[in-house]
């Protein structure tokens, strides 16, 4: 049994969007930066964390792809969920003109996401690791040509001023991210009225029609399938790995006679988390 430490772990640096969500949904724990996404996985396998915050999908960038790679892989569980909308500040070493702009630092999907700010000043963007990283980065140059594009938090951690408030280009930009543990947390329905979504993956059969008749059993049995995507594995066009979100439990009997017949269509299917529903979802 691991001691328990109190801290979630993140990629990124403090004051990233990643931080924010794990201040929001857990202020009681401590957050931990990490380098990269496998950094984060790594620091909760070997008890370095005892839960994980991580991205999953944006409204406007789409699916962060590393996560359906590496969760399948790894040992751990979903054990819950968390939207929080993105908003990103441009910010600046005190006393910096918007006129003194040249470059905008930040990560690759904020600057996506930020490109009317950027070309109506003709500014260069530079992609960096992560948003608040690309703060850091601002305030340790002291280039006053220098600005970041990160939320209002990494601002105050890096004694930066915000020039700009809300300049996304997009006010229906949301990112979920999921909780995970290193334990199985399989939540029981104590009412009819709670939502829960049960996540996973599976391999179809190499028969013909194989998606359509394992997808069947989800109409037939009325199980609402808010997520299917189709990714390669192994380096081959022709071994497909499919990642599903449902609403519903495993143990409701809809649920579970889907799941039925999508095992008999399938050579593997493995279910990665059940969880309640983030207050937000079905919102964007």
């Amino acid at each position: 049994m691991m001691t328990r430490t109190n801290r979630i772990a993140f990629q990124g640096e403090f004051g990233a969007n990643s931080d924010m969500a794990c201040r929001d949904m857990y202020p009681q724990m401590e957050p931990l930066p990490c380098p990269t996404f496998e950094d984060a996985f790594v620091a909760l396998e070997t008890g370095e964390a005892d839960l994980a915050m991580i991205p999953i999908e944006n409204t406007l960038a789409g699916r962060v792809a590393d996560i359906h790679y590496l969760l399948p892989l790894s040992r751990l569980h979903i054990i819950g969920e968390y939207f929080m909308p993105i908003r990103f500040q441009l910010m600046v070493l005190p006393g910096v003109k918007m006129d003194e702009i040249r470059t905008v630092h930040s990560h690759i999907h904020a600057l996506g996401q930020c490109r009317k700010i950027i070309r109506s000043n003709g500014w260069k963007a530079v992609v960096a690791g992560d948003t608040a990283g690309a703060a850091k980065l601002v305030a340790e140059k002291g280039d006053r040509s220098m600005a970041a594009l990160a939320p209002g938090l990494a601002a105050s951690l890096y004694g930066l001023e915000i020039l700009a408030e809300n300049v996304e280009d997009s006010d229906n930009n949301v990112t979920r991210f999921v909780v995970l543990s290193r334990d199985e947390d399989e939540p029981k329905r104590k009412s009819a009225d709670e939502t829960f979504i049960t996540t996973f993956v599976f391999n179809v059969r190499n028969i013909p029609a194989a998606l359509y008749k394992a997808m069947g059993g989800f109409a037939t049995n009325g199980v609402n399938m808010t997520k299917l995507e189709s990714y390669q594995i192994g380096g081959k066009f022709i071994a497909t790995q499919f990642y599903a979100d449902i609403e519903g439990h495993p143990d409701d009997a809809p649920v579970k006679r889907a799941l039925e017949e999508l095992r008999f269509f399938s050579e593997k299917v493995h279910i990665l988390g059940v969880y309640k529903a983030h207050a937000m979802r079905g919102r964007f």
